[in-house]
C-alpha cells in the first residue's frame, strides 16, 4: 500500500486557503501513485480553531469545504482533520474527528478520544472524546486512525483512564495512523519519536504520523512528520517547511539520521519561522524595533531580517543621557553587518520635556525607578509612532529571564506585537548569539562580552538588581518549566534567601506578563497560553 503524508501548512479560518492547499496535495498524491492520502489533525480549520469553535457557521464552513475536496478526490482515499458535530443529545456539540474519504464520499469519522486540557492545550473545552474504536479496511488493510493524543498514553506515562490504541489493537490492524497538530519545543522530537517507537514496537506494525507545520500566534508547528518501523527505523519529513512523501508498505526506505540534535539551531530555525509566518499570515511586510546595542535587541534584530529581509526591517537607535558611546556605536555595527535600515532619534529632549511636566510633583524627590520607566516608555511612544506611521509591527525584545523577575518597565521596553525572544532566558540568548556567529561576526563581540545593562541611570547594570544569569536561569527553569517547589530547590543546593527572593519576584509580576506580547513558545512551558496562574495571589510570595 502507497501512503502520502502530506505536511501542510494551514491558515485557521482561511477555508478556501486550506481547501485550496488539500486538493493540490491529493493531486500530488495521485501523480506520485499513493492509494491514502494523510493530512494533519484539524487540518481543514487550521489549529487551534479555539473559541471560533463556538460559531455553528465555523464548523458548517469547515464540513462544506469538505464536501468540496471529496469531489476533487476521485478515485484516491483521504484522510483530514475537521471538526464534525456530535449528533447525540448528550455531551458537548462537536468533535474532533478524523474524516475518511473513499471514491469521493465519506466513509467514517474517527473521532479523537483523549483530549488534552493542559499547558496550551485546550480541546475539552470544546469537544466530546470519541468513544467507539474501529479499524477501517483499505486496499486489504486495516488502518488503526487516530488523532495526535490518543497515542501519547503509554506505558508507565498514564494520562488517561482509557487508552485508544489497546482497542484499536484487539481488531488487529496492519498500520496505525496518527494524524497531529502538535507544536514545537526543543524536546519535543525526541518525545514523539519515543511514542511512535513504542506502539510500533508494541503492536508490530509501522505507524504512520503525519503532522502540521506552520505558526499560529505564538506557537509554532515544526512538522517532522515521520514513518517508524517495528525494529525501531524511521524516515522524518522536514523541519519548519511543508513537505510530502509516499510510504510504500512493501518497499524500503532511505532512513533519517539518529545523532543528536542541536537544539539551539532548531530553537534559532523556530523563532525566524515562527516571525516569517506571524507576518505572513496577519498581512503585514515590514518591522520595527529599538536597537541598544545590548545582546537581546541585537539577537532579535538577526533573527527578523533572516525572516522578513533586512530591507523590510528597521532599527531606531534611541539614546538617552545615560546612554554609552559604546552602545551607540555597537548598534550601529550590528545595523550595517545587517544592511537593515537604521535610524538615531535621541530622547533627552522629550526626557527633559516630561521631567519638566513633572517637576512640580517629582520636587526634592530623589531619581529612581519613575525617572528610568519615563525614559523606557518614551523609547515605546517613539517606536509606537513610528508603527503606526509606517504600518511596521514592533517586535519586542524581552527575555523570558527578564519577564520572569518582572525586570522590564510595562507599556515601554514591554509594548511590541510579538515578542521574539520571551520564551529564551538570558543564557540561551547568548547561546544564540555564538550559533549566529559561528561563520562569522555579525553580532559584534563587543555585546557579547560586556556586562548587561538597561542603562536608564549612570553605570547601571542588570547584576546591580539580579543575580547572576547561571544561577537565575537554572532556578527560574526549575521552577516554572519543571515545577520545582522552594524545598526542592533548596535540596538542590540553591541558598534558601536567593530561592525565596527569586520566587517572590516572578509571583508578583504576574501582572506584568499579562499584558506582555505573545512570545514564540520554543520551551515545554512558556509564558502565554500555555501558563495561569492568578494575578492576585500569595503562594510563594
Amino acid at each position: 500500500m502507497k501512503i502520502a503524508l502530506c505536511q501542510i501548512n494551514p491558515h485557521t479560518g482561511y477555508f478556501e486557503f486550506n481547501r485550496n492547499k488539500i486538493i493540490e496535495y491529493i493531486k500530488k498524491s495521485k501523480k506520485a501513485g499513493a492509494e491514502l492520502a494523510v493530512f494533519p489533525e484539524l487540518s481543514l480549520p487550521g489549529y487551534p480553531p479555539r473559541d471560533f469553535l463556538d460559531f455553528d457557521d465555523f464548523t458548517n464552513s469547515c464540513l462544506s469545504e469538505a464536501e468540496k475536496i471529496a469531489q476533487n478526490a476521485g478515485n484516491i482515499s483521504v484522510i483530514f482533520g475537521s471538526p464534525t458535530y456530535n449528533k447525540s443529545d448528550r455531551g458537548k456539540m462537536l468533535f474532533n474527528s478524523a474524516l475518511l474519504f473513499k471514491n469521493g464520499t465519506l466513509d467514517i469519522e474517527i473521532h479523537k478520544a483523549l483530549l488534552p486540557n493542559y499547558d496550551i492545550f485546550d480541546e475539552y473545552r470544546y469537544f466530546e472524546p470519541g468513544r467507539d474504536f474501529r479499524v477501517v479496511e483499505l486496499s486489504g488493510k486495516k488502518l488503526a486512525i487516530t488523532i495526535c493524543e490518543d497515542l501519547w498514553n503509554i506505558e508507565g506515562k498514564y494520562l488517561y483512564v482509557s487508552d485508544p490504541m489497546q482497542e484499536l489493537a484487539k481488531q488487529n490492524p496492519d498500520i496505525i495512523i496518527n494524524i497531529a497538530a502538535s507544536p514545537f519545543s526543543s524536546q519535543q522530537f525526541e518525545k514523539r519519536l519515543e511514542v511512535m517507537r513504542y506502539h510500533a514496537k508494541k503492536y508490530g506494525i509501522p505507524v504512520v504520523y503525519v503532522n502540521m507545520t506552520g505558526a499560529q500566534t505564538e506557537l509554532v508547528f515544526d512538522g517532522r512528520s515521520m514513518i517508524v518501523m517495528p525494529d525501531g527505523r524511521f524516515k522524518v519529513l522536514a523541519s519548519f517547511e511543508e513537505d510530502f512523501y509516499v510510504f510504500d508498505t512493501e518497499a524500503t526506505f532511505e532512513e533519517s539520521p539518529t545523532e543528536p540534535e542541536n537544539n539551539i539551531s532548531l530553537i534559532h530555525d523556530a523563532l525566524v519561522f515562527g516571525i516569517r509566518e506571524y507576518f505572513t499570515k496577519l498581512g503585514f511586510e515590514k518591522a520595527v524595533l529599538g536597537l541598544s546595542g545590548g545582546i537581546d535587541s541585537a539577537v532579535v534584530a538577526v533573527l527578523a531580517c533572516e525572516a522578513l529581509g533586512a530591507e523590510n526591517v528597521s532599527g531606531l537607535l534611541l539614546p538617552s543621557q545615560f546612554s554609552s558611546q559604546h552602545s551607540i556605536d555597537d548598534a550601529l555595527q550590528l545595523a550595517k553587518n545587517l544592511g537593515m535600515v537604521h535610524e538615531i532619534v535621541p530622547i533627552e529632549k522629550s526626557y527633559a520635556a516630561v521631567e519638566a511636566t513633572m517637576k512640580p510633583m517629582f520636587e526634592g524627590l530623589p531619581f529612581n525607578i519613575a525617572e528610568e520607566n519615563i525614559q523606557a516608555r518614551l523609547r515605546a511612544v517613539i517606536l509606537m509612532a513610528y508603527s503606526n506611521k509606517f504600518g511596521h509591527i514592533l517586535l519586542n525584545t524581552s527575555n523570558k529571564s527578564e519577564a520572569a523577575v518582572g525586570y522590564g518597565t510595562l507599556y515601554g521596553d514591554m509594548c511590541g506585537g510579538l515578542s521574539v525572544i520571551g520564551d529564551l532566558y538570558k543564557t540561551q540568548v547568548y547561546e544564540l548569539t555564538h550559533f549566529i556567529n559561528r561563520k562569522q561576526e555579525i553580532i559584534p563581540k563587543n555585546i557579547i562580552t560586556k556586562a548587561p545593562s538597561a542603562e536608564l541611570r549612570p553605570n547601571q547594570k542588570d547584576s546591580d538588581s539580579l543575580p547572576d544569569y547561571n544561577i537565575l536561569d537554572e532556578i527560574l527553569r526549575l521552577y516554572i518549566e519543571e515545577t520545582q517547589s522552594p524545598a526542592d530547590l533548596i535540596s538542590k543546593g540553591f541558598d534558601k534567601d536567593l530561592v525565596a527572593r527569586i520566587l517572590k519576584m516572578v509571583n508578583t509580576n504576574e501582572y506584568k506578563r499579562y499584558q506582555s506580547p505573545p512570545a514564540l513558545r520554543v520551551s515545554t512551558k512558556a509564558f502565554g497560553m500555555g501558563r495561569r496562574l492568578p494575578i492576585a495571589a500569595k503562594y510563594l510570595s
